[in-house]
């Protein structure tokens, strides 16, 4: 027995093989979760669960369309506009055509953004889903052309319009076609407006560059994702521009409400609630108006 003991004790202080320390575990893949901002690790079928907000810091990490949807709209409920519609390489850019669809197999998009028709707790709208996943969600030509068709549909069908953004600005493989989109979508909002209809803005993060310039900042409501980051150019580009330090939660949602940019802040878990309650109220509105 004595010398069992001791077996096992010599066992013990034999080190490992150089094949032995090789050997890694059994850990599925995407079994856990970081939060980028507090670090805490949990797992992230609990982090799913919570919508992709974690549970310490409150921070909303980035949702793919399929997931935004999910959490939206009624199931069963949405149609999508233009769905088969592609970008070419109006100024053929090295590599954009086989970036692209590399995307696209990644990604199962088309391009970054989608659009189309759905009911938000009853509610009918339209809607638009920028996706980071592509590209960042910069805009090009077809993610100008589709919010465009989406604005103009919307007009004719007298539905309000939900946007959610997210985007890195404007797409730089496609030049200046890329920079016009943000006229012709403004152009869009406009006409939409002018038949008295709702537009909500819903900003998540990044919503930058030119997407901010243009179509993002001109909704009716604008509502923000907790501490989203929300500009035009970098924090280095306008410090190095003005030669003064910024302050440290410049460009986030909490800034831009304090300075009247945002109207309201509201966590994830709520935005569905929310969104519908803006709906109703102004589908009522419409009616006690005629």
């Amino acid at each position: 027995m004595i010398q069992d003991l001791f077996q096992k004790v010599r066992n013990r202080a034999i080190p490992l093989s150089p094949a032995a320390l090789d050997v890694k575990p059994d850990i599925p893949e995407n079994l856990l979760y970081k939060c980028p901002r507090c670090q805490t690790v949990i797992f992230m079928e609990d982090f799913a669960l919570n919508n992709k907000v974690c549970d310490k810091c409150g921070y909303h990490a980035r949702l793919s369309v399929p997931e935004r949807l999910n959490i939206t709209v009624d199931e069963g409920s949405f149609v999508e506009y233009d769905a088969a519609m592609q970008s070419g390489n109006p100024i053929q850019f090295d590599d954009y055509t086989d970036k692209l669809r590399r995307l696209k197999k990644v990604t199962g998009l088309n391009e970054a953004i989608v659009t189309g028709e759905c009911t938000i707790r009853g509610q009918r709208c339209v809607i638009g889903i920028m996706d980071s996943r592509f590209m960042m969600a910069s805009m090009g030509s077809v993610v100008g052309e589709k919010i465009t068709r989406a604005f103009e549909c919307a007009a004719e069908k007298k539905l309000p319009v939900v946007l959610f953004t997210a985007s890195g600005g404007a797409r730089m493989q496609e030049g200046m076609v890329s920079l016009m989109q943000m006229a012709k979508t403004a152009g869009a909002v406009a006409l939409h407006s002018k038949k008295g209809l709702l537009y909500i803005t819903v900003l998540t993060d990044p919503t930058t560059g030119g997407v901010t310039a243009s179509f993002a900042s001109l909704g009716d409501v604008i509502i923000a994702e907790p501490k989203v980051l929300v500009g035009f150019a970098g924090r280095r580009v306008i410090e190095g521009t003005i030669r003064q330090r910024l302050p440290d939660d410049f460009q986030s949602a909490e800034f831009l409400m304090e300075h009247g940019f945002v109207d309201m802040i509201e966590d994830r878990s709520h935005m569905r609630k929310t969104l519908s309650r803006l709906l109703r109220l102004h589908s009522q509105g419409k009616e006690a108006a005629q």
